[in-house]
């Protein structure tokens, strides 16, 4: 179990600094003098969306990691221990969507929890900052 706690918190922090790092890059981009506003809030949100994904894809390799040594539980339910079907979960849990076709097993459910409770504050946090950006530009531009 301590590897499950030591794997689980490297990743949540992993997200959570990627995320901030993303949303940083973002948010200096939005306040350069040169960014057209409608082009830079269009990057804005499709950068946020890279960065989720790449949060998702790291989660997805922890469980690869766990599952591939089949010490620290399995997903069950048609599972063939593939990067992608890691990756598939992955998608899944961070978005809290919960299909069901694949359960978590054993110490995993940790990491499923916590990469659930992870997606939602980083998705709301994204949601969050697009409304800031988006609030921001239309005073700018109202008053111009």
């Amino acid at each position: 179990m301590f590897i499950t706690l030591l794997v689980t918190a490297f990743l949540v922090a992993l997200a959570v600094l990627i995320h901030f790092e993303a949303l940083r890059w973002l948010t200096d981009f939005m306040l350069s003098p040169h960014s057209r506003f409608r082009l830079a809030l269009l990057i804005c949100m499709f950068g946020a969306i890279i960065a989720h994904v790449i949060e998702i894809w790291v989660f997805g390799l922890g469980y690869y990691y766990l599952t591939k040594s089949g010490q620290f539980g399995s997903l069950e339910g048609g599972f063939t221990h593939t990067l992608s079907e890691c990756g598939y979960y992955s998608f899944v849990t961070y978005t809290t969507l919960g299909f069901g076709d694949l359960i978590p097993k054993g110490h995993i459910r940790f990491l499923t929890g916590m990469e659930a409770l992870t997606g939602l504050l980083l998705i709301t946090w994204t949601a969050s900052f697009m409304y800031i950006q988006m609030k921001r530009g239309w005073k700018t531009n109202s008053s111009s």
